[in-house]
């Protein structure tokens, strides 16, 4: 029964001594791998942060994974991701896997319904997204597109809006 609440100072350096190394170690490899690994997230980019977390407290936690097993993983995690990104840079099939296109939800005062019924996004999420850009309404906003990381993106009334594809990609121009 004291194991659950203590089970030796061993157990208590190891955690202080990889946890600090772990994470000097997640840091420098943040930091090589540039400012995309840390931007705004699609769902590519969620997925590797919540593996990054949990393969950070598996590291701490488990006994059985040693600090250089545990910095290979983080490694790999990050190589992976910068290798997608980097590809998706410059392929444009990557990017239509791995990043979701923007969505136009509302257009020159009109909702639409069947890209907010995909999106599953309601008239409420899109007036509160209204109301936090400072406008009034959904008749006083030109476009809201619903962004690849999951944002709001209110236009304002006569800015230029070219479609590509209605309800698709949106592309603004002032």
């Amino acid at each position: 029964m004291s194991d659950i609440f203590f089970n030796g100072w061993d157990s208590l350096l190891r955690t202080l001594v990889v946890g600090v190394l772990a994470y000097a170690a997640l840091v420098i490899f943040l930091r090589i791998a540039g400012k995309r690994t840390l931007s705004k997230m699609n769902a590519f980019d969620w997925v590797v942060t919540v593996a990054l977390g949990s393969t950070l407290a598996t590291i701490l936690l488990n006994k059985d994974v040693a600090l250089a097993q545990g910095a290979l993983a983080l490694a790999l995690l990050i190589a992976f991701q910068f290798i997608v990104t980097w590809s998706s840079v410059r392929a444009r099939w990557v990017r239509k896997v791995i990043a979701a296109e923007p969505s136009l939800l509302v257009y020159q005062g009109e909702y639409l319904e069947a890209t907010m019924h995909r999106e599953r996004v309601t008239k409420g999420d899109i007036r509160s997204a209204i109301h936090a850009a400072g406008q009034a309404s959904v008749a006083d906003v030109g476009a809201v597109i619903l962004g690849t990381d999951g944002a709001f993106n209110v236009v304002q009334k006569g800015a230029e809006i070219h479609l590509d594809k209605p309800g698709a990609e949106a592309k603004v121009r002032r």
